[in-house]
């Protein structure tokens, strides 16, 4: 089995880790990549397991050799630019994803999903589709979660039921993906609503801009979605322009549709309840990494991408 081989046998579902660095150096050094960092008085090399990795996120003060990132793109691993704690978001000007050349990534994805992607109708009821899976995994992963239960979190209190009354046939009546749009932003104030009384947060208010720790939590947690989504796509070789839910004219709108999928499951209460306790920044992206995992939020991606691109509007 060759380098190039060895280096892509474990899937990107199955792949565990998601980097983000700052104030170090990314090198290649003995057939390895290894991110530099300078003590007070030495220099420290750690290693990167580049097959066991979909995303690395570069921060501020960092820096990257091309024999790195020669080593990175043989692995499949998405190399991605971003300012302070993995923000901002969504500005492209400051933000720049690096994916890895490759001829040989699977076509029957991006056809099947061109399939149906040009049909309004079908296109809507694949947005339909999205919106009736996000809450399923919600529902399932805030069931099954040990942790959220312990901080108030029960599926079947009437706070959190009352939430989701009514979602699944507002979903399938919406006759556009504006009303669509309005119907998610209405369910995502609910929960935002829930999640802020479970956690006694009452004064929040959410602004992108805030230093706040629940909304810092909640940019740095959604990037890492992004990066998931990112990730899938990639790899499943569906170009990001080709959104269902987001503005046709956003480059990047796939990614923030397949984002939405997980973000409210396992971003939103994390965030609230890490900034309760006063987490770090790296604590509580330990935590969402860790939910990630445990949830299986890159698998469910690519299962969900993998079904719709091949079954398109007869879902």
């Amino acid at each position: 089995m060759d380098q190039l081989t060895d280096l892509k046998a474990i899937l990107h579902s199955k792949r565990a880790n998601i980097y983000y660095l700052e104030k170090c150096r990314v090198m290649q050094k003995d057939g390895r990549v290894l991110y530099l960092t300078e003590a007070k008085d030495e220099q420290l090399y750690w290693n990167i397991p580049i097959a066991n990795t979909t995303v690395i996120l570069l921060g501020t003060g960092t820096s990257i050799t091309q024999a790195a990132v020669r080593m990175l793109a043989s692995a499949g691993v998405l190399i991605g630019f971003s300012g302070g704690g993995g923000t901002p978001l969504l500005a492209a000007s400051e933000i720049e994803w690096l994916t890895p050349q490759s001829e040989y990534r699977p076509t029957e994805y991006v056809q099947g999903w061109l399939s149906f992607w040009f049909d309004e109708k079908k296109r809507l009821q694949v947005a339909k589709h999205f919106q009736l899976l996000r809450i399923n995994f919600l529902q399932s992963a805030w069931n099954k979660d040990k942790d959220l239960k312990n901080e108030g979190f029960f599926i079947d209190d009437q706070a959190i039921t009352q939430a989701f009354s009514g979602f699944s046939s507002k979903v399938e009546q919406a006759s556009n993906v504006t009303e669509l749009l309005l119907i998610e932003a209405q369910l995502t104030k609910k929960l935002y609503k829930v999640v802020v009384n479970r956690t006694q947060q009452e004064d929040f208010v959410r602004n992108y801009d805030s230093t706040d720790n629940a909304n810092a939590f909640l940019n740095h947690g959604n990037y890492l979605a992004y990066g998931l989504a990112a990730s899938t796509l990639w790899v499943l070789g569906i170009p990001h322009g080709f959104a269902v839910m987001h503005g046709k004219t956003r480059r990047g709108a796939l990614v923030f549709d397949v984002a939405d999928l997980v973000k409210d499951a396992l971003v939103l209460p994390w965030a609230f309840v890490c900034a309760k306790e006063k987490m770090s920044e790296q604590e509580f992206r330990q935590q969402c990494l860790q939910k990630f995992t445990e949830h299986k939020a890159l698998d469910f991606m690519f299962d969900t991408i993998k079904q719709v691109s091949l079954q398109g509007s007869a879902i």
